[in-house]
């Protein structure tokens, strides 16, 4: 069984004398997302985690609408805004008029896009895997409960 260890090990003996849960979950979030930015770089890809994450739902279903990506993301336009302004400027979507409604922008991703997003899915998926074998198969089946439970609970749409 791995454990964490080197700094990890620091922060996680800081959580037990911590209570601070939401902290504690936006600190890892953060530490894990900079890693994964960090490797999509040496990658050479040029685009960062939230931006795969356009990708990877531009790619499930193409041509959503800003306020579809927003709701799924968790975010607000003007955050997701920017996204979009940056992943177009390096042509890996475009935005085009909604047939149905000349008032809404439909985004769609290039095939640049897609390319970009297939190689960020490997990291992610050897991220993930690196992951669960530093930790024993009881402590991933509770963090998993635990962050389903949690996402449960909380879900905007109950």
């Amino acid at each position: 069984m791995r454990h964490l260890d080197g700094e990890n090990a620091e922060a996680e003996a800081q959580m037990k004398d911590d209570d601070r849960i939401i902290y504690g979950l936006s600190e890892t979030q953060r530490t894990l997302m900079a890693h994964l930015k960090e490797r999509l770089f040496a990658a050479g890809l040029r685009i960062t985690a939230v931006q795969a994450g356009i990708l990877f739902l531009l790619i499930q279903k193409d041509g959503r609408s800003m306020t579809e990506l927003s709701r799924l993301l968790f975010t607000d336009n003007s955050s997701l805004t920017r996204l979009v302004d940056r992943l177009e400027k390096a042509g890996l979507l475009r935005r085009l008029p909604d047939p149905r409604d000349r008032r809404t922008l439909i985004i769609s991703i290039t095939e640049d896009g897609r390319k970009q997003a297939a190689a960020a899915r490997r990291i992610v998926r050897s991220l993930n895997e690196e992951i669960k074998t530093r930790m024993s198969p009881e402590e991933l089946e509770v963090l998993q409960r635990v962050l389903g439970r949690l996402k449960k609970e909380y879900s905007r749409n109950k």
